[in-house]
């Protein structure tokens, strides 16, 4: 589905810099035994989501982890999985407020990269984790996935919080890119169907997803979705990201309309890698 969202780079970047900045107030005051309490991601604690985001900024700076890639443990399932793993365990020995120091002066370094690039390098397409798209595209997808570990952090540490601002709003237009992937492919929505994800909560959002040849995210539904699911926009986020919860936040989603098609998208919702 082409990317319906708002890619330009002052928006983008200033939502990587309030997310980064998130983190670093979230993770800077917790004290050592926090670092390794359990998140919701199967094997990781919270300095694995902490070495993990910037992990993916050095990579991107030209960087590699100094551990090959291990496709070992139970939780790694894929190339990705494992060349995560190689960073966190790059950093294996070192102390939270190494981890710490080494977050800023990466994401610091990002940052300044970022906000040099001319605006041909950032609407020129390449590789992204989403297929071929605008360099924009891809700097959205970190802002969600940090967003997302940021919940994952926060989960381990019975933190909940962060739940509006330009942060949130870019990970949702990312996450609704998915969407018609979900409910088509996935759920199998029949022709003729629609459904709308209706989100509550600090943020607000309607996503509405139409089927015809293939399934598509629209602006507006002509008339009432097949299937409306109500759900907080964090329940959303646990669900989508498959994180080890979502069985639990499933519970707070309410299915109005055709009550066999929201469970069907529901149980099929999560995605992400």
């Amino acid at each position: 589905m082409e990317d319906m969202s708002d890619l330009g780079k002052e928006r983008i970047v200033g939502a990587l810099r309030d997310e980064w900045a998130s983190i670093d107030d979230l993770v800077s005051g917790l004290d050592d035994e926090q670092w390794s309490w359990p998140s919701p991601l199967p094997g990781w604690d919270v300095r694995a989501n902490v070495v993990h985001m910037f992990g993916t900024e050095a990579m991107l700076l030209g960087r590699s982890p100094s551990v090959d890639p291990d496709d070992s443990p139970d939780h790694v399932t894929n190339p990705i999985g494992a060349a995560n793993e190689a960073w966190i365990a790059t950093y294996s020995n070192a102390s939270p407020s190494d981890l710490l120091a080494e977050f800023r002066s990466l994401t610091t370094e990002r940052l300044a990269a970022l906000e040099a690039m001319s605006d041909d390098e950032w609407n020129t397409v390449g590789f992204t984790p989403a297929g071929q798209a605008p360099y924009g595209r891809f700097m959205q997808i970190r802002v969600f996935d940090c967003w997302m570990h940021e919940q994952d952090i926060r989960y381990a540490i019975r933190m909940p919080g962060h739940e509006q601002g330009a942060p949130v709003d870019v990970s949702l237009d990312e996450m609704s890119n998915a969407m018609g992937y979900v409910v088509g492919k996935k759920a199998g929505a029949p022709a003729g169907s629609s459904v709308t994800f209706d989100l509550r909560g600090a943020t607000s959002r309607q996503i509405h997803v139409q089927v015809g040849e293939r399934a598509q995210v629209v602006d507006d539904l002509d008339g009432l979705a097949t299937a409306r699911l109500v759900m907080p926009v964090i329940s959303f986020a646990h669900i989508a990201g498959g994180r080890l919860d979502r069985e639990l936040h499933m519970t707070h989603c309410e299915i109005e309309g055709d009550e066999e098609l929201g469970r069907r998208v529901l149980e099929n919702l999560p995605y992400t890698i």
